[in-house]
């Protein structure tokens, strides 16, 4: 047996193992035990940390925010990064400089991006409410609403990661065979139909990929909501609280439960696993009928 090619990907899971599965299981082991910042390890406790957060309501508050800006970011996120590879995959005129411009966004420093998104969204002197106000429309409560304040996140999230996933889905684009587009245009089709009959089922496997990153992206969000505001608290009733702010808070917070934060960040590791097996065994049944539909097709 040849060593020479599991040298060659050995580096990886090596440092996989020391930054990523080690950190993993340890959390996993300070989760089972009453653990404080000073003394370390205490008494082995079980799943009582995990029993003591499903009961305490700030958990599915969390949860329920978490979930709210994840759908918000997400959904609308991957729509239109898709629309605008389209465009981009088209011929324009200095393909480079706007293929380019689009990953700006991304450079910035997401604590930049939350500290400018926070004055624009700004219940009183923002420039959202203000233009709002010029054309006639009421002011909205950015940060007493809890939906607002989870539409301002979303839109933070959208303006960083929209021009990444634009490049992803531009290069999944343009491995497209062109001989497909050139049947499509034989057969009478426009941009628009080869769009949906060509382009977008060529792209199912890349979406399967965006969608998962971007689920487990957009479920440990903390950045934008942490400085969303001066305090860094998830406002005043916890209307934007997401889970790894949570976390955050458990952690280091009055209480500094070492080992319910642990607790936290396990179940967190664990939803977003199921959200994931989920979106594999649904693309993967989707895939499955359209090819039996494919087979059935040809043998007609």
């Amino acid at each position: 047996m040849k060593l020479s090619p599991y040298l060659y990907i050995s580096p990886f899971f090596i440092l996989f193992a020391i930054v990523g599965l080690y950190p993993l299981l340890y959390t996993a082991w300070v989760s089972l035990h009453d653990w404080h910042l000073i003394g370390g390890q205490g008494d082995f406790v079980g799943l009582k940390n995990f029993a003591d957060v499903l009961q305490q309501p700030r958990f599915y508050n969390a949860l329920k925010n978490t979930f709210s800006i994840f759908l918000l970011s997400s959904i609308p996120q991957i729509i239109t990064a898709i629309f605008v590879a389209w465009m981009l995959d088209a011929n324009l005129r200095a393909k480079t400089f706007w293929r380019m411009g689009v990953l700006l966004p991304y450079v910035v420093a997401p604590v930049a991006v939350s500290l400018i998104f926070s004055k624009l969204f700004a219940d009183e002197s923002g420039l959202i409410n203000t233009l709002l106000t010029q054309i006639g429309l009421s002011p909205i409560g950015w940060h007493a609403d809890s939906f607002a304040a989870h539409v301002a996140i979303a839109t933070m999230v959208n303006f960083r990661w929209t021009g990444y996933n634009t490049l992803i889905f531009l290069a999944a684009m343009q491995a497209v065979p062109r001989e497909l587009y050139e049947a499509a245009v034989v057969d009478g089709a426009n941009r628009v139909h080869q769009f949906f009959h060509v382009t977008l089922p060529s792209l199912r496997p890349t979406m399967i990929f965006v969608v998962i990153t971007s689920t487990i992206g957009g479920l440990q969000i903390f950045d934008e909501p942490r400085m969303y505001d001066t305090l860094g608290a998830g406002g005043a009733d916890k209307q934007w609280q997401t889970l790894t702010m949570y976390l955050y808070e458990l952690g280091w917070g009055p209480t500094r439960s070492f080992g319910r934060a642990s607790a936290v960040a396990w179940l967190l590791f664990l939803i977003i696993i199921v959200i994931g097996v989920v979106n594999f065994l649904l693309t993967s049944r989707i895939s499955n009928s359209e090819g039996k539909a494919t087979k059935k097709g040809a043998q007609a």
